[in-house]
C-alpha cells in the first residue's frame, strides 16, 4: 500500500515510501498510518486476528482499509474491538473469483456499512463526506431459497461486518450418537462463522427476538416449524385436540416478535411450492404451514432475498 498527502491507496506487492511527516506503524489491528494533521488510516491485517488478542492496537481510526474478499469478517472485528466507530469510513479492497463480479463485491461492502472504490480512486482522510448504507436495527431481511442453494451463506455474509450477532439454531441439537451426519453437517456450520458469535439452539425464537438489540439470524424456520409441529403431534392421521390452533398461536407469537423486534434480524427459510406436490398428508400439511409463515414473514420484512444456484434475487 502507498499513501501521498491524499491518501491515495493503492495495492501493489511492497510498500511505497512514506512520505515526509508520516507515521506508519504495526499495531494488532494491522498497519496505522498517521498524518501530519492528525488523520489516522489503518490497513488492516489479511489474517486473523490470534485467539488471545482483543486487537485494539489502533484504537478508533478516520479510515479503514479492509481486504473484504479474503476477510470481511475484519470488519465485523474492528468494530467489536472499537477501531471502527460511527464516523470511521471503511474501505473495502481485494477481489478473487470467490467474488463474481465488481459490482457484486460492491453489493458485499454495501451491507457492511463500506465503500468499494474503483482503482486509482483519491479519498480524503478522513473523507469530507461517508455515506454509511449498512441496515440500521431494526430491520428484517427474510433469505429464502430451496435446499443447498447458498441461503445460508448469503444470510450469514449479511451480518459479518457486525460486532455482536446470536446465531439462532433452531433445528434439533445435535448428537453424534443418533445422528452423526446431521452432528457433522452443524460442526461444518459452526467452525464457518465467525468466533465472537454466540450460538443458541432453541425454539423459543420470539423470546430471542424480544430482548435482542444487536444482530440475530435465525437458521431456519424450516426446521423451527417442524419442531414446533413435532412438539404439538400434529403429524398424525388423528392430532389430539387443539393441536393445530396451538401451532398458529406460536407462529402468531413469532410473526408478532419479527414485526416488533429491535434488532437487525435475518431469517433463513426453505422455498415451498417448487417442488413435487407431497404424496402424504404430513408433507402437504407441513408445505401448507410454511408456505403461509413466508408470506407472513415477507410481509413483515424490508428486505426479501431469493437464493438460487448462489446467486441472489432481490424481491423487496
Amino acid at each position: 500500500m502507498t499513501v501521498d498527502d491524499s491518501f491515495r491507496v493503492r495495492e501493489s506487492g511492497a510498500a511505497g515510501p512514506v512520505p515526509p511527516g508520516y507515521t506508519v506503524s504495526p499495531t494488532p489491528d494491522g498497519l496505522l498510518v498517521e498524518s501530519p494533521g492528525g488523520g489516522r488510516l489503518l490497513h488492516a491485517r489479511s489474517g486473523p486476528a490470534p485467539e488471545d488478542s482483543a486487537g485494539s492496537g489502533a484504537g478508533q481510526v478516520d479510515m479503514v482499509v479492509v481486504d473484504a474478499a479474503r476477510r470481511p469478517e475484519a470488519i465485523g472485528e474492528l468494530r467489536r474491538s472499537g477501531v471502527i466507530g460511527v464516523t470511521t469510513a471503511v474501505v473495502a479492497v481485494g477481489g478473487d473469483h470467490s467474488v463474481r463480479s465488481p459490482a457484486e463485491f460492491a453489493r458485499r461492502a454495501r451491507l457492511w456499512g463500506a465503500f468499494a472504490p474503483a482503482d486509482g480512486h483519491v479519498m480524503s482522510c478522513p473523507p469530507a463526506v461517508w455515506p454509511d448504507a449498512r441496515p440500521r436495527a431494526p430491520h428484517r431481511v427474510l433469505v429464502t431459497g430451496g435446499a443447498r442453494s447458498g441461503k445460508s451463506t448469503e444470510a450469514e455474509l449479511r451480518l459479518l461486518a457486525e460486532p455482536e450477532v446470536v446465531y439462532a439454531a433452531a433445528g434439533e441439537p445435535a448428537d453424534p450418537e443418533k445422528d452423526p451426519e446431521w452432528a457433522e453437517r452443524v460442526a461444518r456450520h459452526t467452525e464457518r462463522r465467525p468466533r465472537w458469535w454466540r450460538t443458541e439452539e432453541t425454539t423459543d425464537l420470539a423470546g430471542l427476538l424480544g430482548r435482542e438489540r444487536g444482530a440475530v439470524l435465525i437458521d431456519c424456520l424450516g426446521t423451527w416449524l417442524t419442531r414446533v409441529m413435532d412438539e404439538h403431534g400434529v403429524w398424525g392421521e388423528f392430532p389430539p385436540p387443539g393441536a393445530e390452533e396451538r401451532v398458529e398461536s406460536e407462529v402468531r407469537a413469532l410473526l408478532e416478535a419479527w414485526r416488533t423486534t429491535r434488532a437487525y434480524a435475518v431469517a433463513v427459510t426453505n422455498e415451498v411450492g417448487s417442488g413435487v406436490v407431497p404424496a402424504t398428508r404430513a408433507g402437504r400439511l407441513f408445505r401448507d404451514h410454511l408456505g403461509r409463515l413466508n408470506q407472513w414473514m415477507a410481509a413483515g420484512s424490508e428486505e426479501v432475498v431469493l437464493v438460487a444456484a448462489g446467486r441472489v434475487l432481490d424481491l423487496s
